[in-house]
């Protein structure tokens, strides 16, 4: 009987159903107190839903608020797609289109717990690996996220599951149709969510540096993941380069937010407006055009980041925290809040936090040989949105690999036996065996 549960609890068929059901139990539960009229069309209310809805009528990669402002760069291509499939098969903007889309997210989410599983098991072995699915089964925005937004959050994080694994799988496979899988993988995840490439040069890096120590790295197959990689980029580089006279290899998008959480209105003794309208931007875009829009915001916040160091740094600071904790004044706001459920995610993010501190001391205390990859994560990944604005849907992607260092935080005495800890990088690499949000009124 005891062999049969620990069977069980290390299933991860059984893990991925129980996801998959957690997941889709929200959304019926959640859509069942929306109305229809809201369902169909609220939710698809943003930039995917625009180009989408755009896509499916022919009309091209265009539209962005839903009017005709012409081509865009704004947004990476595959997410629009699969919602244009969507609602080419069950019409534009309408409460089956949701349900489509919102089950479609939760099983990506749900997915994410197969890669999770190698992943971790390859790191500190099945106990800890079964565990961080478990845990990522109960996350709670990895069972909110495919309902509350219907973007590309859950199959980001999908992704960056599956390139920890593929990363640390071709760091000790040699193929060429490894590598060239790999480079595939990228391109996709790149093209899902540009974001994801903050990690390439630290997770690329890795495999070099451990190859070249093992005497195994071999020049062919690594150009050929590069050529993959930039063979799934160039249709859409090319693309954005006849639309808009410059290179944008992924998205266009990053001089918004960087202005939407550097402006004036975070300075408190500035004379320009304190409010901005999602009417005024949208109208302002229309007038100028994306090319000049985007220059215009890259300008302001530049500008402003330039004239105001010290409050950009307030600002810096503040979305660090909010990127972990979920508002950049938690404590404040768990006292001010009526909501148990609210308190319960302010509570569950501290946790979060802690047990990514502890999981990755425990893993450098053990020299565990996979600690980079798995540290670049938590580490790296978020840079980008203290940069500029910042939300637990940004941080989303690593949420699952952040499951699987509070696996290790809970599970971490058991890590010696479990995985190899010998540091392979720095002794015997050859023997190795075993990663403010902003105030618009919308």
């Amino acid at each position: 009987m005891k062999h049969r549960l620990i069977q069980l609890a290390t299933s991860i068929l059984l893990i991925f159903f129980v996801a998959l059901c957690l997941r889709c139990v929200f959304v019926f539960q959640q859509a069942r107190q929306i109305p229809p009229e809201a369902l169909r069309v609220v939710p698809f209310q943003n930039e995917v839903g625009n180009v989408a809805d755009s896509l499916a009528h022919g009309n091209g990669f265009c539209c962005l608020f839903r009017q005709p402002t012409g081509p865009t760069a704004w947004l990476a291509p595959v997410y629009p797609l699969l919602i244009a499939a969507i609602f080419k098969l069950f019409g534009s903007f309408t409460v089956a289109a949701f349900y489509a889309a919102a089950l479609m997210n939760s099983l990506f989410s749900a997915l994410a717990c197969i890669p999770l599983f190698y992943a971790g098991k390859r790191i500190a072995g099945i106990p800890i690996a079964a565990t961080a699915c478990w845990l990522w089964a109960i996350f709670p925005s990895g069972i909110m996220m495919p309902f509350e937004w219907i973007w590309d959050p859950s199959l980001s994080a999908l992704l960056a599951a599956a390139l920890l694994w593929a990363t640390l799988q071709i760091a000790d496979h040699h193929g060429v149709r490894n590598f060239a899988l790999y480079g595939l993988l990228w391109g996709l995840s790149l093209l899902t969510n540009p974001a994801l490439g903050a990690l390439l040069p630290f997770l690329a890096g890795w495999i070099a540096y451990r190859q070249f120590h093992a005497r195994t790295l071999r020049l062919t197959p690594v150009l050929l993941s590069i050529a993959v990689l930039l063979v799934c980029l160039l249709p859409w580089t090319i693309r954005n380069a006849v639309q808009f006279h410059r290179f944008i290899p992924a998205r266009s998008n990053f001089p918004y937010e960087l202005w939407s959480g550097n402006n004036e209105i975070f300075d408190e003794h500035s004379r320009a407006v304190n409010r901005i309208t999602r009417y005024e931007q949208v109208h302002l875009y229309a007038e100028l055009g994306e090319n000049a829009f985007l220059k215009d915001k890259w300008q302001k916040a530049t500008e402003f980041i330039r004239t105001h160091p010290a409050l950009y740094t307030q600002l810096f600071g503040r979305r660090i925290v909010a990127t972990w904790l979920g508002v950049e004044s938690p404590w404040q706001d768990f006292l001010r809040s009526d909501s148990l459920f609210v308190r319960f995610i302010l509570i569950w993010n501290a946790f979060t936090l802690l047990g990514v501190l502890a999981g990755l001391f425990r893993l450098l205390l053990a020299r565990n040989p996979f600690f980079l990859p798995v540290a670049v994560y938590p580490l790296v990944f978020p840079l980008t949105f203290y940069i500029a604005h910042t939300s637990l849907r940004h941080r989303h992607a690593c949420d699952p690999v952040l499951a699987l260092l509070m696996a290790v935080a809970l599970l971490g005495g058991r890590l010696a036996q479990d995985s190899s800890v010998s540091f392979p990088l720095l002794r015997n690499p050859a023997g190795l065996r075993t990663p403010g949000q902003n105030r618009l009124d919308s």
